[in-house]
């Protein structure tokens, strides 16, 4: 039964093709008028079960970046950058006694408490279906005049984003094609390349995530953010629409390049993804250490923080190998 319906959802994701947005305008979703999730429907407990029963060993990669004053940012579009400050120091307790124990007692237990300001989208994060829209409106139809207030977007919010678990595939496009031109476009045919050189073949419900070696430089914020390549809305729409793909990540800023490569729309992948078909996607991962070990298949554990209302979070994603069938 649950294999069953776990076919229906891929026959009703289907339907975004036909619902198909060539003239840009945001998707309805199969799932329903409340749906708030998107793509990420197509996960179930067969689903998570079938991948987790397939690890074959307990190595576990840690596909996050550091965060860190200086880390790499959208500084230029006007947003926040990352900022810490210490709240509480061991001798600063000893001096100030905030919890009023006396100088000896905080000399004894020394205290440390610190605090963080930052952009929801900075470091390894996941984009909310809110997070771009098209025409007034973002997927499903939902309305900034009827469900965004002042704390927050009613639908879609980082809150609605569940647990992800799925059979995942990187696709390393850095190590089959080599050096990138600058602001370079990946194409079908890159993905497919390096899917041979692989020898995999995504299936539909698989996280897929693009390696372009951009994380290599992540520490150095100004290289990071150099012309770096990205993926070409052709290449998406053939990931979602003939793959069956659920979810999208790249280890780059912005997952496509800039400018670009529509007059029209300075996001276009963005839109295609949020606003009209309701894909998801992480930025900014690190995929390094699964290229070192030739890991191009995993199973992909995450969960985002639950901010409520917000476009976004930060997240924390791990790839456990799983044997090739």
């Amino acid at each position: 039964m649950r294999k069953t319906s776990f076919v229906l959802a891929l026959l009703l994701a289907g339907q975004l093709t036909v619902l198909g947005q060539q003239t840009e305008t945001v998707g309805k979703s199969p799932w329903g008028s409340d749906d708030e999730i998107g793509s990420l429907n197509l996960m179930s407990n067969y689903t998570r079960f079938e991948v987790l029963s397939q690890i074959k060993s307990g190595k576990t990669y840690d596909l996050s970046v550091d965060y860190f004053v200086g880390m790499p940012s959208f500084h230029s579009l006007g947003d926040p950058g990352y900022q810490y400050w210490l709240t509480h120091t061991p001798n600063g307790t000893a001096v100030d006694n905030p919890n009023g124990l006396g100088k000896a007692m905080n000399r004894k237990v020394s205290y440390t408490g610190d605090a963080i300001s930052m952009y929801t989208h900075m470091g390894t994060h996941i984009d909310a279906l809110n997070h771009f829209g098209l025409n007034g409106k973002i997927w499903n139809g939902f309305t900034p005049e009827k469900h965004l207030g002042d704390k927050g977007w009613k639908k879609t919010g980082a809150e609605t984003i569940p647990p992800i678990i799925a059979r995942g595939v990187m696709i390393d496009v850095k190590s089959s094609k080599g050096i990138f031109p600058e602001n370079y476009r990946i194409t079908v045919n890159d993905l497919q390349d390096a899917l041979k050189k692989q020898r995999l073949k995504l299936q539909p419900g698989d996280f897929v995530v693009m390696r372009t070696g951009q994380a290599e430089f992540y520490e150095d914020a100004n290289h990071y953010l150099d012309n770096y390549p990205g993926i070409s809305l052709d290449a998406v729409k053939w990931l979602i629409e003939e793959q069956g793909t659920m979810l999208l990540g790249a280890d780059n800023l912005s997952f496509e390049a800039f400018p670009p490569e529509r007059e029209d729309n300075w996001v276009p992948v963005h839109t295609y993804l949020l606003a009209e078909k309701g894909v998801m996607f992480i930025e900014q991962m690190y995929l390094e250490e699964l290229a070192k070990d030739e890991v191009y298949e995993f199973a992909f554990i995450a969960a985002s923080l639950k901010l409520k209302g917000a476009s976004g979070s930060p997240l924390r994603p791990l790839a456990i190998p799983i044997k090739s069938e």
